[in-house]
């Protein structure tokens, strides 16, 4: 293996290292609004980072799955890690498309994958006081898929903007 090449795993590596250590940090310190059945989970908003890159996939969902094992429950460390996994591989796949010039299409998919799993199902399956409906179910994933248009349609949204606008900034997160 080249040199060149070492060099640009081991960025890789750190890439994913500090976008999973941002995540959980930002989790942790506003756990307030991180976790429960209404949060805006402000690190959601790396959900759009795959759109600068493979990578970002593994640095988000470790991100995820760190926070929620420290500050959430087993369930969300399975679920809630697999919502954001989901997403994140479908955003990398639409991480091309553009309305308007901004990345919207692909802030679609953490507030779909959020509002079904950790909403509809997790919250609704494991979390409520009282025997699952339909009714609770769709409140559960309405009350996620807010904040999560909060953190991923319009927080990463503009943090996709900010990075592609800035030179300095699209050097450092644009795929190698």
């Amino acid at each position: 293996m080249s040199t060149s090449k070492n060099k640009l795993s081991v960025q890789t590596l750190v890439r994913c290292a500090m976008i999973a250590a941002v995540y959980t940090v930002l989790c942790l310190v506003l756990q307030p609004f991180s976790y429960g059945a209404v949060q805006v989970r402000v690190a959601e908003a790396f959900c759009l980072l795959p759109v600068f890159g493979a990578e970002y996939i593994v640095g988000v969902t470790l991100g995820c799955l760190l926070a929620n094992l420290l500050g959430s429950t087993m369930v969300d460390v399975v679920f809630g890690t697999a919502a954001t996994l989901i997403a994140c591989l479908a955003t990398y796949a639409l991480r091309n498309v553009r309305w308007k010039g901004l990345a919207i299409p692909a802030s679609f998919p953490p507030v779909i994958a959020n509002a079904l799993i950790v909403g509809a199902f997790e919250i609704t399956v494991f979390f409520s006081d009282s025997a699952p409906t339909a009714t609770m179910a769709v409140f559960n994933a309405v009350a996620v898929g807010v904040g999560e248009i909060i953190s991923c349609c319009v927080l990463g949204v503009a943090l996709v903007k900010l990075i592609e606008s800035n030179e300095s900034l699209n050097k450092i997160f644009a795929e190698q």
